[in-house]
């Protein structure tokens, strides 16, 4: 039996981390879309030879919670023919996955002809086919209309390209070349971490190594309890409201009841309505992945990110409601929903740890896809697609500061698409990208500023389709704070032809036109009379605030000595 060494187990728990982190930088560093090279819409992990998460890299949190599930989904799939040299896929959410655009990929590593681990990465691949280029359409019905659908399958076998597989890939996609790319970095960084897995696994021994895993798991699962026993038991309920499905209905309730007793959490979402269709809702695995993202905000930092974590967590839901959808389902745009999600955890949190959390995230979940063709400057015909996640604008405010405007958030780490790569891979110039004044969830302390984003379409034939939220349903605030302002989209804005557009669409535009993005603001935190004169006075400076609404809102008066502040 091996005695485990306190010292060592957190040796090799920053070793994995770094392994994990590494993967991901290679990525960065050999992918072929704006999506992952910039947007950073990707995960790595390492799991033990039963599958357990024990280790992850500092990615896409909502991505780590179906690891296990998806991976389980691969295992269950090929039993004992899992072989060294082997690489497991799947984007099956039927199999444990996510959504199709999500490719789970996975490596058996071996020490003497024994497993001892997995590596997994995910990447989000831009476009595997489906009625509507970018497979994220918010009205599709059914999974085969958003685009090929890969069960679990062998990339490699026993170290042999499956060939038949890549050619089915790229040949179910509108560009071949970029997703095929991708998905040689996403195998080229398995290779990787695998070889750095390997080499500290065969320098422990495989049954240290074994024995490490484990107790790296009980550890986390221990340090979990001890940190959930130290918040107060009781049980809370929230709820939110997405706007629409996607598909004509709404709006949808989403409700959770959370219960802390002791040193677990129970998280029941059986007061969700049933599902209405679409695609903006999710799979049961994403919406507990969700779940775990949302409440290891109040964990401690020292908490490793593995299975441990998720084990005093218990998450309840009825199978066909909206957050718990049974095949055939589309669940393409299931990221929206998956804020959602967050936000009405995090609510409950706030209710069960008053003056501990912030109000709502900023943010109307916008994701855009353009595609077209574009001719080169040969002659040429080329197809584009562009494909950005535009999640969140920033924090919600409070407990003691301002929401940090254009922040992240637990659920979505995504990087910002630079605005110079857009234009220089698409016939797309954006014409407008800014905070937009005044937007913010009022309060003693503000929420997040709203964020404008403005594409001009520079070719015509160029099909869009977005989806986003928070129209109605806006970023709420808490303890007297006011939401954020919500989300609009419209259609060659200040034009004879100014068109309102709704949440989720796809249509064509044409060169010249313009898409003007409006993205929710955050909410604020505690009344809007006990701000601090100082802090109006900054937002005023610097154009955050203007003094109107400084004094409509929170009754500012300028000196008569500072004539800015009174302009």
């Amino acid at each position: 039996m091996t005695e485990i060494n306190p010292i060592r187990r957190e040796l090799l728990k920053n070793a994995l981390v770094t392994i994990a982190d590494n993967a991901l930088v290679m990525v960065t560093r050999t992918a072929r879309t704006a999506n992952v090279k910039n947007s950073m819409d990707f995960s790595s992990a390492i799991c033990t030879a039963a599958g357990a998460l024990a280790a992850q890299g500092m990615a896409v949190p909502v991505h780590l919670g179906v690891v296990m599930p998806a991976l389980k989904g691969c295992m269950d799939h090929f039993g004992a023919d899992i072989a060294e040299g082997d690489v497991l896929a799947s984007n099956d959410p039927y199999s444990g996955c996510s959504h199709l655009n999500d490719i789970f990929t996975f490596k058996p590593i071996h020490v003497d002809g024994r497993r001892v681990a997995f590596v997994s990465l995910v990447l989000h691949h831009t476009d595997l086919g489906g009625r509507v280029a970018g497979g994220n359409a918010a009205d599709s019905q059914e999974i085969w209309e958003e685009g090929l659908r890969i069960p679990p399958v062998k990339l490699r076998d026993a170290g042999r390209e499956n060939a038949a597989v890549f050619g089915i890939i790229a040949s179910n996609s509108r560009v071949p070349d970029r997703v095929i790319g991708d998905l040689r970095a996403q195998l080229a960084a398995l290779d990787e971490a695998g070889r750095e897995v390997e080499a500290i696994a065969r320098r422990m021994g495989a049954d240290a190594f074994d024995a490490y895993l484990a107790d790296l798991i009980r550890h986390a699962e221990e340090l979990t309890r001890g940190a959930i026993a130290a918040l107060p038991d009781g049980s809370v309920e929230f709820e939110e409201w997405n706007d629409d499905d996607g598909a004509g209905h709404g709006p949808i309730r989403l409700h959770c009841r959370l219960t802390k007793r002791g040193d677990e959490v129970e998280v029941d979402y059986s007061g969700t309505q049933d599902d209405t269709g679409g695609a903006v809702h999710c799979n049961w695995e994403f919406a507990v992945s969700c779940t775990y993202a949302a409440l290891r905000t109040v964990l401690p930092e020292e908490v490793p990110n593995n299975a441990g974590l998720y084990r005093p967590i218990k998450v309840i839901g009825r199978p066909g409601s909206f957050v718990s959808v049974q095949y055939p389902a589309a669940v393409g745009s299931r990221g929206q929903i998956g804020f959602r999600l967050r936000s009405i955890v995090l609510g409950a949190l706030a209710r069960l740890l008053p003056g501990r959390m912030p109000a709502c995230a900023g943010g109307s979940e916008f994701a855009i896809v353009a595609s077209g063709v574009q001719k080169t400057a040969e002659g040429a015909s080329r197809r584009f697609l562009h494909l950005e996640f535009h999640n969140n604008t920033g924090l919600g405010g409070g407990p003691d500061a301002d929401g940090q405007d254009a922040g992240p958030y637990c659920i979505g780490n995504l990087a910002n698409v630079p605005v110079e790569l857009i234009e220089s891979e698409n016939p797309i110039r954006v014409e407008r990208y800014a905070f937009i004044p005044d937007s913010g969830g009022d309060g003693q302390y503000r929420g997040a500023l709203g964020l404008r984003r403005d594409y001009r379409f520079l070719t015509d034939g160029v099909r869009v389709q977005v989806r986003s939220d928070r129209y109605t349903s806006r970023p709420w605030g808490i303890f007297g704070g006011g939401p954020g302002a919500g989300g609009r989209l419209v259609a060659n804005p200040g034009t004879a032809r100014e068109e309102a557009l709704p949440s989720k669409f796809i249509r064509g535009f044409g060169a010249g036109d313009v898409l003007s993005v409006t993205m929710a603001a955050a909410g604020g935190y505690g009344p809007a009379e006990q701000r601090d004169r100082a802090a109006i006075e900054a937002d005023i400076r610097q154009g955050k605030m203007t003094p109107a609404h400084a004094a409509r809102v929170y009754g500012y008066r300028a000196e008569a000595s500072d004539p800015e502040q009174a302009a």
